[in-house]
């Protein structure tokens, strides 16, 4: 008993010992990268199997809300005149989700309606790279969701405020 006691103290002190060293050593680094900032303008360029690279324009506002405007999704790979609603979060360790529905064509003769996830992680202050996620509005019944999805990667690259 009195054993486990003394580890049990002796590991409660490494273990408080590790936590100081590990703050100590994050304030003492000024240059880590911190959470990042939604808020502003964001270019993102998505890849999805079955589409290709894609290009859209994210405009994070505030609480959450924003839009899209796709750059060369339209026919001909033309840009869309209007943003399309979309909607952010930020959540723990550097992570960021938006969304919005989009129309996306689908190879060379049909075009889809559904919902672009963008799943991700600030890489930098003004870098934010991770998995793209296009679930569309038409059924699927051999999907297990029920409908039809396509998975890929994006970069999102902040676009500078104009002074």
């Amino acid at each position: 008993m009195k054993y486990f006691l003394a580890s049990l103290i002796l590991s409660s002190v490494v273990g408080v010992g590790e936590v100081a060293v590990h703050l100590t050593l994050r304030h003492a680094h000024p240059d880590e990268v911190p959470i990042g900032n939604l808020s502003g303008r964001w270019h993102v360029k998505f890849n999805l199997s079955g589409v290709g690279e894609k290009n859209l324009v994210f405009d994070a506002q505030a609480k959450g809300s924003g839009s899209f405007l796709l750059l060369d999704t339209a026919p001909d790979g033309k840009s869309v005149t209007d943003p399309q609603p979309a909607v952010w979060s930020q959540t723990t360790n550097d992570r960021v989700n938006f969304a919005g529905e989009v129309e996306l064509p689908l190879g060379t003769c049909c075009r889809e309606i559904g919902t672009l996830i963008l799943k991700g992680k600030f890489t930098s202050s003004n870098t934010i790279s991770g998995k793209a996620i296009f679930v569309a509005s038409s059924v699927d019944e051999e999907n297990y969701t029920g409908f039809r999805s396509t998975l890929g990667s994006f970069t999102a690259t902040r676009i500078p405020a104009k002074d």
